[in-house]
C-alpha cells in the first residue's frame, strides 16, 4: 500500500526561507499561487528526516523552478545522505539509485527514487520555490494474527521494529532481503523472514511466489543463488512453510524439484560422510572460518530431515533421503567457535554439550548476528529461557538505542561503544555506526539498515514469551 509521509524534522541551511511549511500538511496538488511555499537559492541544501525507515521515493511539488538541477541523496542514516559515492565510507548506488541529480520545473509534481531510506538531502543549483516534499512509502498493510501484548516496553519496541522491517521487505510482492540493497530473492536468507511472516500473517502469496521464482530460476543441477546451502535452505523453508500453514497444493508442486535436489545432494556426500560441495557458506561472520564446513553439514542434516518429513506427508518414498541422512550422520557436528554454528548443531541434532551451552551464552549478546539470531536464541532458550530473552533485549535493544526503526543486515555489540546514533551527526571523537563499521559485502554505507532476515525474532517472541 502506498502512503505519503511528511518530514518529521528538518536539518536546514540557515538561508532557506519558510522551512516550517515543509512540515505542514497541504493538499498534494500544485497551484498557480502557493503562499506557503519554501524558497531556496543556488548553493543551499536541506536534509529531511521522515522519522522511520521507508521503502519508496520522494514526491516534490515545485511551484517555481526554471529547469533547476537538484541533487537528491537518500540515506538510511543522516550521514549516508551526506556522503559522496565511494571513498572510505563506501556509499553506493548498488541495487537502487540513492544519489542522483534531477531537474525541477515550474508547476511540477514529480516522484523520484525507489530505495530504502529515512533521510533525504536536497542540494539546489538555482532558485527554487517548493510547496511540499513528501515520502512515498510502500509497506505491507495487513492485519497481523500475532502481536506482542506483554508488559515489557523494550520487547514491544523490538516487536514493532522487527515487524516494520519485514513489512517493508515484502512490499514489492516478493520477499526481498533489503529495501535499499539486495532487493533480491536470496533464498538462503529467507528462512527467518518466512518464520516472521507466517507468525504474523499465516499463509502468504508473497512467500509462495518467491519460492517458485527461485526454483524456476534454478534448473538442476544448478544451486540456488549459486550456493549449495541455499538450495538446502529452500527445502527447509518449503517444509516448514507447509508445517506452519498447511499450504498443501503449493507444497505438492515442489515435490518433483525437491526429489531431484535430494538426488543431487546425495552425489555430494561420500559413503564415509565427508562433504564434497563446490563451496560452503553459513553466514558472513563465519565465512572462511573453521566452523563454516561444520555449519554446512548441519544445514545439510536439517534439510534432509525436513525433506523426509515432507515426503512422508505426501506418501512419497523416503529411501534415498534416509540413505543420505545416514551418510551425513557418520561424521559428527562439532562446532569449535561460533555461536551461529553451535545453534545450527542444536537444530540439526537437538543436542548441546555443556561446553556448547557455555559458548552460546558467553558474553551475552556478543557474537550474535542478525541473520542467525533466531537460531542462537532458540538454542539458548532450550536450557535457559530467561538468558535468551535477556540476550534478545540487549542485542536488538542496542540497535534501537542507536536510532534504528528497522533492524539491520548485521550488528556487532562491539560497535556500540563510542559511536553515535543514525539520526545525528557523530560528535567529535565518536565513530559513525553506519559509515565506519560493517564487513565483507556490507562495509560502510553499503550496509543495509532494513534487512528482512533480522525479523526472525518475531517467531522467537511468539514461541518463547
Amino acid at each position: 500500500m502506498k502512503q505519503y509521509v511528511l518530514p518529521k524534522k528538518l536539518f536546514k541551511d540557515k538561508k532557506a526561507i519558510s522551512l516550517k511549511n515543509l512540515k505542514k500538511k497541504q493538499p498534494l496538488q500544485i497551484g498557480l499561487t502557493e503562499p506557503n511555499a519554501t524558497c531556496f537559492s543556488k548553493g543551499e541544501h536541506i536534509i529531511l528526516d521522515f522519522g522511520a525507515e521507508i521503502c519508496g521515493g520522494i514526491r516534490i511539488l515545485t511551484h517555481a523552478a526554471d529547469n533547476v538541477p537538484v541533487r537528491i541523496r537518500f540515506g538510511e542514516s543522516i550521514t549516508e545522505c551526506c556522503a559522496e559515492l565511494g571513498g572510505e565510507t563506501n556509499a553506493t548506488n548498488d541495487h537502487s539509485l540513492r544519489d542522483f541529480t534531477v531537474r525541477l520545473q515550474n508547476y511540477s509534481d514529480m516522484t523520484f527514487g525507489q530505495t530504502g531510506f529515512r533521510f533525504v538531502r536536497l542540494d539546489f543549483d538555482g532558485e527554487v520555490k517548493i510547496k511540499s516534499v513528501v515520502a512515498e512509502s510502500h509497506c505491507l498493510r495487513k492485519k497481523a494474527h500475532y502481536e506482542y501484548n506483554g508488559n515489557d516496553e523494550r520487547i514491544r519496541q523490538i516487536y514493532k521494529a522487527a515487524k516494520r522491517t519485514v513489512d517493508l521487505c515484502v512490499s514489492s510482492g516478493y520477499v526481498w532481503d533489503g529495501v535499499k540493497r539486495d532487493r533480491l530473492v536470496w533464498i538462503g536468507d529467507m528462512h527467518p523472514e518466512m518464520l516472521a511472516l507466517t507468525t504474523l500473517y499465516g499463509q502468504m502469496k508473497e512467500l509462495e511466489i518467491s519460492l517458485d521464482f527461485v526454483r524456476d530460476q534454478t534448473p538442476l543441477p544448478a544451486w540456488m543463488n549459486w550456493y549449495p546451502t541455499y538450495s538446502m535452505w529452500w527445502i527447509i523453508i518449503v517444509a516448514e512453510y507447509y508445517e506452519r500453514t498447511g499450504a498443501r497444493a503449493f507444497t505438492e508442486r515442489q515435490l518433483p524439484y525437491l526429489k531431484g535436489l535430494i538426488d543431487q545432494m546425495n552425489s555430494c556426500v561420500y559413503e564415509n560422510g565427508d562433504l564434497d560441495l563446490p563451496h560452503y557458506f553459513v553466514d558472513w561472520p563465519t565465512s572462511g572460518q573453521p566452523d563454516e564446513i561444520i555449519g554446512s553439514r548441519a544445514i545439510n542434516v536439517m534439510a534432509v530431515k525436513r525433506a523426509i518429513y515432507l515426503l512422508n506427508e505426501f506418501g512419497e518414498s523416503t529411501s534415498q533421503a534416509e540413505g543420505l541422512l545416514a551418510k551425513l550422520m557418520k561424521q559428527p557436528i562439532v562446532p569449535v567457535k561460533s555461536k551461529q554454528v553451535t545453534a545450527l548443531k542444536y537444530f540439526a541434532t537437538g543436542e548441546l554439550t555443556d561446553e556448547e551451552k557455555e559458548r552460546l551464552v558467553a558474553g551475552g549478546a556478543q557474537g550474535m548476528s542478525t541473520f542467525m539470531s533466531y537460531y542462537v536464541l532458540k538454542a539458548v532458550a532450550s536450557f535457559d529461557k530467561a538468558k535468551a530473552v535477556e540476550m534478545m533485549k540487549d542485542y536488538y535493544g542496542a540497535m534501537l538505542d542507536k536510532g534504528a526503526t528497522t533492524f539491520w543486515e548485521d550488528f556487532d555489540m562491539a560497535w556500540v561503544e563510542n559511536s553515535g546514533r543514525i539520526d545525528a551527526f557523530p560528535k567529535k571523537g565518536q565513530k559513525d555506526i553506519h559509515g565506519d563499521y560493517g564487513a565483507y559485502c556490507y562495509k560502510g554505507f553499503r550496509h543495509s539498515l532494513c534487512h528482512g532476515w533480522s525479523a526472525g525474532i518475531i517467531a522467537f517472541m511468539k514461541e518463547e514469551l
